[in-house]
């Protein structure tokens, strides 16, 4: 099996892509034509197809010529009466020609299965790899307009099964069941063209019954997946926000809109229900009138001597087995029509250019960059907004300057950077480097000139190496290193237990905001780009680390061209150009000391914040240690914290993941409410099972009759068997009706039950376990959709099979012994082998391709692709993602040659053994019959009844995986069920608490994280604050600051240690009547992806219109939102895509605002925010603040000078505490040097 390599011929050439058909109906989804669908075939997979389409003929032949040898074999043994041995002697020589025709449908069910299963594999890995390399190319106006994440993730797994589905198993089925019925009926009208003409009448009838079932059912089918995706969409939400929902207490929200959903997908499943019955016992009530209708036809041509008996009930049964053909040929014609419909949407991908074109490769190679860039009278306005972001903007760098853009949030900043890399186009205008306007030059090569650093850093979950080899991928582990120590983060992962080969987690979970900052700087730091482009790079980094890093990317910006954005103007004060942007245009432009001169918007912007420190600058400078003091002042400090000591408590970190085995009585009693209508689902089931046997009773009961040498008993005899059958189609939709419906309205409100508990039983655990990498927003979500119907399908579909087919096989089984136990013996014997064919069978119907789970990895690599596409985009990381898509692809396409023969050879062996089993049962008949120990009437009905009910067996037994796959299911749903949360948010024992002071404290708190176990973030810490008091926490980026407001949360249990508010233990308050207390602002605000509006609302659900609109004025929001079209009504987007890092962060304050809160949790609440807006956000949280108990996480130590107290955290532990003017006034403090490093640039704009 070759594997997918990465070549130009792997790019569709766009003159060899299939051509979408456009239907009329507009309504109708495009596809592309049949041969289309296999434009990804290369030349082995042209012959592959020719030996698959060989095959499937084949394959379709055998049974009309079964029907042909079993007449013969039939009608040998009719005739018992003229000459036993001659009857003898034919019979053998036609049993043994069924051995013969076992061999050939063998060699036809290898060839063809093993040939579609391995071409279909082939050509959807390829078209999988070419659709991501095209969305991968696409520019950002797609992903902003076009294109959502999920929609993206659908084509790549949902849509490539389809096509694979098709090219593979179904063409290969439809040509086999083709192939069957035009032979079929070719011998049906060569032996007797009446009742073939009459069947091929009769049969459409059938097949509009059939179709018309599916296509409600399809339609049923399609609205109740909308309705689950729907459900989906809430608990992937939910879940991927844990603690935003945790700390606003939303769970009760988010199981309310879950259940919602689901509620619409159980009102479909009541109607679909009712189809399905209706749908089955319309088809078996027609085909009972058939058979009553064809056989009194076929009584009349025996009685006139046109055909004999076995000739015309084989006939019937070759001409309706053919129709049943062309019937199961249609399903699997509709679906390779489904594949065309998902090919085109694949292929318009491919297919179809960005406006305008993305090309990587198309353009100039310039040979040498000096690094100019010019912005010509640009105008923008992103594809999903109206107003206009940039008007005629207009500006230049010179090469190797450095480059400052500053303005309010939203004013377009980040959008310079974006245009820059070019990520969008401008409307009109151009913008230059060296000269060349950036569309003409090759965009992979313009994006290798640029090293990349954003607000918010987007890691991959993969090791601390690998995500910094996005900068330069085959740099080796010393220039890593090299990289790492520049960006300050070598010595924080060296004290990992895995070093630079730990896995930071899905999005980086597993860092701390500053060391996913450092982590992307040192990614830029190993690109060495010509141009650097800084967008608030250092925004997340402690005092420290920022100095140092600053330093570092002062070295690399050395004769680099540089943008710089910032909010902080004491980060850019030294570059040589400043230019100040405001409502889409430059305002100003200058140097730092010409803009400080100017006394104009950037001089009101830098005085704001020199304001924050002129009162405290005498006090820095009047002591400042050295820097050579404080290096030996940490160095001291900086000694691994030992773990002996708190291993013997890791059993506190989270209770034990083991639970019993859970049993299907389990599952029963979860049932329990609904058994009253498996009961009357039962009484359908067990009358739909005694019908199997009663009609091939009634068949071989006329069959028999036919040999009658009395003409009048033959009438009689067949007359009465049309007449029950007749009355047998009158009852049959009903009994359908009775058993699907009740099973369904079982299995619909048992999925409903099951999924509703497993979301509020995941709701109820605590943050650590979300943290594991098994429970990621991916695993659990899958477990509530496929995990979910697993266990509805054991229990309500299965075993409503189960009854039937046990009904069916006693009463076959009486049947059979009661006429000749001889015979019967003989066919249970063969059973094995019979119940073995009919299995694979129905496998061969569901189709042998590998497990979509096989896909599992490569869906995840695109998955976090897709969602950091900018990042991926700026690195042109687009081959390098490629290569890991397509690695991941070889892993289930090495599998399927070996599987294609396994399954080949199985099925076609099975075919084998059960035509063997016929002629053995035929042949041993003969014997009964030769012997007279039986006559032909008991023999035949014996056989042909036994022999239905193997395919019964067969279907029970080939339930089998479903109920091991089930039994799985069940483990994994009971496993979330059953689990005993760390912390119960609705523990009955618990202390409800309706009002709190505010005083709160950690007494001698240690502390890990679960995930880490082997990293102590805190030891032996103490901290404490007074209600209506502020306490700011301080120190090093990864110190544990926010780990200080995970424990006040109560997202985490001490190892030891206890947390208190109002001097009580966390542990005895209600959970969730405490965070009701508690108002939480993120580093990086999670919002919902939904209104403005309601992501406000969320603080407070009951909060009115007008409480809305005053929070978000008192953070500063209004304006922004009155500004936008559809104002509080403005959709975020996906995590808030849609507005900038500023405005989401103002959002969260509102919502945070809204809550109106006892403790108010600030971690780097206005870090994202402009000056202008900061002052007034800030004054805002002051005012909040008022009267409340506040913890302050912060970087920037000017937003924590008046707490009331101030922690310093290092290495676990608090190093100091006091007001600031005690710390500062400590000669050789750890606050004091935190202070002088941003005081040193801070103090130049005075």
């Amino acid at each position: 099996m070759e594997e997918l390599e990465l070549t130009s011929n792997q790019v569709l050439d766009q003159n060899s892509l299939p051509k979408m058909e456009q239907p009329s109906n507009s309504s109708k989804k495009p596809t592309v034509s049949i041969f289309g669908l296999f434009s990804a075939a290369d030349k082995f997979d042209h012959f592959l197809m020719f030996l698959g389409l060989v095959g499937s003929c084949a394959h379709g032949a055998v049974f009309p010529v079964f029907f042909v040898l079993f007449g013969h074999l039939i009608d040998s043994l009719g005739h018992v009466g003229s000459d036993p041995h001659q009857m003898s002697s034919r019979v053998s020589k036609y049993s043994l020609d069924l051995v013969y025709l076992g061999i050939g449908v063998f060699v036809a069910g290898w060839i063809g299965v093993a040939s579609w299963m391995q071409t279909g594999e082939r050509q959807t890995a390829r078209l999988r790899l070419k659709y991501l390399q095209s969305v991968l190319r696409k520019d950002m106006n797609f992903f902003d307009m076009e294109a959502r994440d999920s929609n993206i993730l659908f084509h790549i797994s949902s849509d490539a099964i389809l096509v694979q589905d098709a090219i593979g198993d179904k063409t290969g089925h439809a040509v086999r069941y083709l192939s069957q019925f035009f032979i079929g009926f070719v011998f049906g009208f060569k032996s007797v063209w009446q009742l073939t003409l009459l069947t091929l009448a009769v049969v459409p009838l059938m097949a509009v019954a059939g179709g018309a079932y599916t296509i409600i059912m399809s339609t049923l089918s399609e609205k109740g997946e909308a309705a689950y995706a729907e459900a989906g969409k809430v608990a992937d939400e939910a879940i991927s926000q844990i603690r935003t929902i945790y700390s606003f207490v939303g769970e009760e929200k988010a199981i309310e809109e879950y259940s919602k959903s689901l509620k619409k997908a159980l009102k479909l499943g009541k109607k679909s229900g009712v189809a399905k019955g209706v749908g089955i016992g319309s088809t078996y009530g027609l085909l009972f009138c058939a058979w009553s209708m064809l056989l009194w036809y076929s009584s009349i041509l025996v009685r006139r001597g046109d055909t004999n008996g076995a000739k015309a009930f084989t006939v019937i049964i070759n001409a309706i087995f053919s129709g049943f053909a062309l019937g199961q040929a249609a399903p699997n014609i509709a679906a390779i029509s489904k594949g065309r419909a998902a090919a085109a949407s694949i292929m318009s991908m491919i297919e179809t250019e960005s406006s305008p074109s993305k090309n990587l490769e198309d353009g100039i190679v310039m040979p040498k960059v000096s690094g100019q860039i010019e912005f010509r009278e640009v105008c923008f306005s992103y594809p999903s907004r109206s107003n206009m972001v940039f008007e005629n903007l207009s500006f230049s760098i010179s090469a190797g300057k450095t480059f400052a853009v500053v303005g309010p949030s939203g004013s377009g900043k980040s959008t310079v950077i974006s245009m820059v890399q070019r990520f969008y186009e401008p409307t009109s205008g151009k913008i230059l480097l060296d000269g060349h306007d950036l569309k003409t030059l090759e965009l992979k090569w313009l994006r290798e000139q640029m090293g990349l650093v954003s607000q918010e850093p987007a890691l991959f979950a993969t090791t601390i190496a690998d995500n910094i080899l996005f900068g330069k991928e085959d740099a080796s582990m010393d220039q890593i290193y090299e990289a790492a120590k520049a960006a300050n983060v070598h010595s924080f992962v060296l004290q990992l237990p895995d070093g630079y080969h730990t896995q930071v987690g899905e999005g980086g979970t597993q860092l701390s905001g500053g060391q996913k900052q450092r982590l992307a700087i040192a990614r830029a730091v190993l690109r060495n780009p010509k141009i650097l482009l800084l967008d608030e790079a250092t925004s997340a980094l402690d005092a420290e680390s920022e100095f140092t890093v600053q330093q570092a990317l002062e070295k690399i910006m050395a004769n680099r061209t540089t943008i710089v954005v910032a909010h902080r103007l004491s980060t850019i004060r030294d570059v040589d150009t400043i230019i100040v942007l405001k409502n889409g245009e430059v305002v100003e432009s200058g140097s730092h000391l010409e803009l400080i001169s100017k006394g104009g918007e950037y001089a009101s912007m830098a005085s704001l914040q020199v304001s924050e420190h002129v009162t405290d600058a005498s006090s820095i400078h009047s002591g400042t240690a050295g820097k050579s003091s404080f290096q030996e002042l940490t160095s001291s400090q900086n000694q691994e914290v030992t773990t002996r000591e708190l291993k013997s408590n890791d059993e506190n970190l989270s209770p034990s993941n083991f639970s019993p085995t859970p049993s299907i009585w389990e599952l029963v009693k979860l049932n329990a409410p609904e058994w009253p209508y498996a009961v009357l689902g039962s009484v359908g089931a067990m009358m739909a099972g005694m019908e199997a046997p009663l009609f091939a009773l009634g068949i071989t009961h006329m069959l028999t009759a036919f040999y009658s040498p009395d003409i009048s008993q033959m009438k009689k005899e067949v007359h009465l068997v049309a007449l029950i059958f007749l009355g047998a189609a009158v009852v049959t939709v009903p009994i359908y009706i009775l058993q699907h419906y009740f099973y369904t309205l079982m299995g619909e409100r048992l999925i409903t039950r099951v999924r509703l508990s497993m979301f509020s039983a995941i709701l109820c655990n605590e943050i650590g376990w979300f943290d594991l990498d098994e429970n990621s927003t991916g695993s659990l979500t899958s477990t509530l959709a496929a995990d979910a119907t697993l266990v509805r399908s054991t229990l309500a579909d299965r075993l409503s099979t189960m009854v039937q087919n046990v009904s069916l096989t006693v009463t076959a089984f009486v049947i059979g012994f009661s006429l000749c136990w001889r015979v019967s013996a003989v066919i249970i014997a063969c059973f094995p082998l019979l119940i073995g064919a009919a299995i694979t069978e129905q496998l061969f119907l569901k189709g042998f391709g590998g497990d979509y789970r096989s896909y599992t990895r490569a869906n995840a690599v695109a998955r976090e692709a897709i969602a950091n596409i900018r990042t991926v985009a700026s690195f042109g990381a687009e081959e390098r993602i490629a290569h890991q898509f397509a690695s991941e692809l070889n892993k289930p396409n090495k599998q399927v040659l070996l599987q294609g023969h396994i399954s080949g050879i199985g099925y076609g062996a099975s075919q084998f053994f059960s035509l063997c089993a016929y002629a053995l049962g035929i042949w041993y008949a003969s014997v009964v019959i030769s012997h007279h120990e039986s006559d032909f009437d008991n023999v035949m009905k014996s056989f042909m009844v036994l022999v239905m009910t193997s395919f019964a067996i067969a279907e029970t037994v080939a339930l089998t995986p479903d109920f091991l796959k089930g039994s799985q299911a069940l483990e994994s749903v009971f496993s979330i069920l059953h689990r005993k949360t760390a912390m119960d948010p609705d523990d009955p024992t618990s202390k409800v608490i309706t009002d709190i002071k505010g005083d709160v404290e950690l007494r001698h708190v240690s502390f890990k994280y679960p995930a880490r176990p082997d990293t102590i973030i805190f030891e032996d810490l103490n901290l404490k604050v007074s209600a209506g008091k502020s306490l700011a926490v301080v120190g090093q980026s990864g110190s544990g600051k926010s780990t200080v407001i995970a424990l006040i949360l109560r997202f985490y249990e001490p190892i030891s240690g206890t947390v208190l508010i109002d001097g009580y233990d966390v542990k005895t308050l209600n959970l969730k009547s405490l965070r009701r207390k508690i108002g939480l602002v993120q580093q990086e605000p999670a919002l919902f992806s939904t209104t403005i509006y309601e992501n406000i609302k969320y603080g407070n659900e009951n909060a009115s219109e007008i409480e809305v609109m005053k929070a978000a004025k008192a953070a500063n929001a209004h304006g922004f939102i009155s500004r936008m079209h559809e104002g509080y009504h403005t959709h975020v987007g996906d995590r808030g895509l849609q507005l900038s890092g500023g405005q989401k962060q103002r959002i969260a304050i509102a919502r945070a605002i809204l809550k109106d809160p006892s403790i108010l949790l600030l971690d780097e609440a206005t870090s994202a925010l402009d000056t202008a807006s900061e002052k007034v956000v800030q004054e805002a949280l002051d005012k909040l603040m008022e009267g409340r108990t506040t913890v302050l996480v912060a970087h920037r130590l000017s937003t924590v000078r008046d707490a009331d107290s101030i922690a310093v955290l290092q290495h676990g532990r608090v190093v100091e505490i006091g007001s600031h003017n005690q710390l500062i006034g400590k000669p050789c403090g750890v606050y004091k040097q935190l202070v002088s490093l941003q005081q040193e640039k801070s103090l130049s704009f005075q």
